[in-house]
């Protein structure tokens, strides 16, 4: 009987990739099945938390294309390949039901504190019901997200005008109107309308995205709403991306909110989805000049899709803090000394008495 032997290094390769697809079952972004093995090459190659994996593949790589090449052997082989490819897989999918159930505790993580997890889900729910975004197409964990970072944005004092919230959904069909613009004061939907991403980052759906000079990419995450200014797209609006190697060079880049005459549903029945810009998030004409006077200035951009290589390297997705919405007020106090009051402090007169 034949005895296939493991030496320390094929081994460590084969430990180092089980651990590297266990690590996917703490993706928070859904992944379907098509998109498995495209994650599994970013996570590798773009993973700032697991650089040791491109050792771990390029290990097991030569664990299973070094087997022997008999009829035995190669069985082995193609067995060993298909059980790492479906691992891979099982395990992107399993990502999907951990975080997207309806069970509210699946954003823990997220959060400091059990305490603070329910009461931001209890929030969120309410919001997210208030506001009718249920009816509009916006999934609840892409608000939840969307909110999650519009808190941290305040956490930080990035946010001049904290009143909106602005959600362009790209994990939706650009056939769909996916660009959300959210009154978080009056608990309002102002404007739900179609929008375009970069034609190099898909046709109908966005499934690309880059940071990089002269992509023609849409660039996902957090970003400040800017200025406004007159280019060659007309009437336009600036954006500051404050994800560091995310988003940071969309000004650089001339990523600009602004409208356009290929977005909109004359352009979807002719061809099936809206018309692609170099990057740049456009709308309908019609809304485009109120959405821009309504947002500028400081108010919270959030572009989504469910990216595994944003979810993982996201400060702000993965960030742990307690939300400004449930700061304790702070009550000043009053210092009492012996039976005096301070007359200022008290609003008494204390040199009233009897005569």
């Amino acid at each position: 009987m034949k005895v296939f032997f493991i030496d320390k290094c094929n081994l460590l390769s084969v430990i180092s990739f089980c651990i590297f697809s266990l690590n996917s079952l703490s993706a928070k972004f859904y992944l379907t099945p098509e998109n498995a093995l495209f994650t599994l090459k970013n996570d590798f190659l773009f993973s700032r938390r697991n650089k040791n994996c491109i050792l771990a593949l390029l290990l097991l790589k030569k664990y299973i294309l070094n087997i022997p090449q008999k009829s035995n052997y190669m069985q082995i082989r193609k067995k060993l390949l298909i059980s790492a490819l479906c691992f891979c897989t099982f395990s992107s999918l399993s990502a999907k039901t951990k975080f997207f159930t309806d069970d509210k505790k699946k954003f823990a993580s997220l959060l400091p504190s059990d305490n603070s997890s329910a009461r931001a889900n209890d929030l969120v729910d309410s919001l997210y019901s208030q506001i009718g975004l249920d009816s509009s197409g916006l999934q609840r964990n892409v608000f939840f997200y969307a909110f999650k970072g519009y808190q941290y944005l305040l956490n930080e004092n990035k946010l001049a005008n904290p009143d909106y919230l602005t959600i362009c959904d790209y994990s939706q069909s650009s056939a769909h109107k996916r660009l959300y613009v959210i009154d978080i004061k009056q608990k309002k939907l102002l404007y739900n309308t179609y929008v375009s991403h970069g034609k190099n980052s898909g046709e109908e759906f966005a499934t690309s995205f880059s940071n990089l000079n002269n992509s023609h990419k849409s660039s996902l995450g957090f970003m400040v709403t800017g200025e406004t200014y007159r280019g060659r797209a007309g009437f336009a609006l600036r954006f500051d991306g404050v994800e560091q190697g995310i988003n940071d060079r969309v000004r650089a880049r001339g990523v600009v909110l602004h409208g356009s005459r290929y977005v909109n549903e004359e352009r979807i029945d002719e061809k099936g989805f809206v018309g692609r810009s170099f990057g740049c998030p456009a709308v309908p004409m019609e809304f485009y000049r109120d959405i821009i006077e309504t947002i500028k200035d400081g108010s919270c951009f959030f572009v989504y899709n469910p990216d595994m290589r944003y979810a993982v390297n996201s400060k702000i997705m993965n960030a742990n803090f307690e939300w400004p919405v449930f700061a304790t007020p702070i009550i000043p106090s009053i210092n009492l000394t012996s039976n005096t009051i301070d007359a200022e402090n008290a609003g008494l007169n204390t040199t009233a008495g009897i005569k």
